[in-house]
């Protein structure tokens, strides 16, 4: 007999409020965050808070949209959506706009599309389908599990776009791990990966090859290079405990930290809340991260086990180098800060992914 569906009130109903309440707080913090930044803009700190506010509501409707489909409907279709995301990928290369040479946005007039936000939601949606339908217990099954992100992968890195293959990468590694593969598998290609890393060098591009140098000393070129670095480092630095105080950041109004309110944001709310504020949002993120982590070890559905591990593993990591690249101790890639980083693009991906994991977490509580 076929269960009954919840309706969406009976969903909202069911939602995890403390994950509901850390993504809540972290998109406020960030619209804080934004507005502040902006200042420095010539005063445009109201219209990107402003524009982040407006996509936020496009995103709590695509958060209930996905929840009302819930998480089954979207594994139904995990190669469709797949196939459609390496399409606009592809469709980049000749259509997209380059911004600092790099060619990742498709420019819709009102609203540049970065696809590669949306083939995250994609690729761990393919990998929950494809690992479980083939689990990845022998060679052959492995090598076609790694075969489904290097798709996408490969086209990333065209664009060129490291910094999100890394996140591909990451997801897909822990996603066959959560899968069941034998550990030398995994292992065997971690150890190739490393080995292979030396020679890898002489495939950057020249700018890659200088955000290494600089993240390993920041000084060889101070203004240029590493002018990045060293002013975010020196924005987290001087908030001290307790911050300068909300508004009261020099590094963003004085317009020395680049960036400010996209890929540096959290020097930004690290220099006006010190270090007590910094903790206060590495716990929502920790909050978070629990939370989801919950739901997939609640879940008795193998596919939804990894869909939740992938989308953990997504959004755990890109926080991790964020801050990291913020803080000086990881390299430049440009990843968003997850809910706190201006973007549409990113939070509606962030949104949709938190939708499919409360999906998750519902329909675990109704059969269970």
């Amino acid at each position: 007999m076929e269960e009954k569906k919840l309706s969406l009130g009976e969903s909202v109903a069911g939602l995890d409020k403390a994950q509901l309440f850390s993504v809540g707080a972290l998109f406020l913090l960030g619209v804080l965050s934004i507005f502040s930044a902006g200042a420095g803009f010539e005063g445009r700190g109201a219209g990107f808070a402003t524009r982040q506010l407006l996509w936020g509501a496009v995103s709590i409707a695509a958060f209930l949209l996905t929840l009302k489909i819930g998480y089954e409907k979207f594994l139904r279709e995990a190669y469709l959506l797949y196939g459609l995301s390496l399409v606009l990928l592809l469709s980049v290369m000749a259509l997209g706009l380059t911004v600092k040479g790099s060619q990742r946005w498709i420019d819709l007039g009102f609203f540049r599309l970065q696809p590669t936000e949306f083939v995250k939601i994609t690729l761990v949606l393919v990998l929950a389908k494809h690992l479980c339908r083939y689990p990845p217990l022998n060679f052959l099954s492995f090598l076609g599990g790694l075969a489904v992100p290097a798709l996408s992968g490969i086209l990333v890195l065209i664009q060129p776009d490291a910094g999100s293959a890394i996140v591909y990468g990451v997801i897909s590694f822990v996603a066959i791990v959560v899968a069941g593969a034998p550990w030398r598998y995994p292992a065997g290609l971690l150890a190739i990966f490393t080995s292979l890393l030396p020679f890898a060098w002489r495939f950057l591009r020249e700018y890659q090859k200088m955000r290494i140098r600089v993240f390993l000393d920041p000084w060889i070129d101070p203004l240029g290079a590493g002018y990045n670095v060293i002013q975010s480092r020196i924005a987290v630095g001087s908030g001290g405990l307790f911050g300068a105080g909300y508004m009261e950041g020099l590094q963003s109004k004085l317009k020395f930290l680049p960036e400010p309110h996209t890929d540096f944001i959290f020097g930004v709310f690290s220099e006006e809340f010190g270090f007590i504020g910094a903790l206060g949002m590495l716990a929502l993120f920790g909050l978070l991260f629990w939370r989801l982590l919950d739901a997939g070890l609640r879940t008795k559905d193998g596919r939804a086990k990894v869909l939740i591990a992938g989308i953990s593993t997504w959004f755990w990591f890109q926080m991790l180098q964020s801050i990291g690249m913020s803080m000086g101790l990881l390299p430049i890639t440009g990843l968003p800060l997850p809910l706190v980083s201006y973007g549409g693009s990113s939070l509606l991906s962030f949104s949709v992914a938190l939708g499919l994991a409360q999906s998750v977490y519902v329909s675990t509580l109704k059969r269970y």
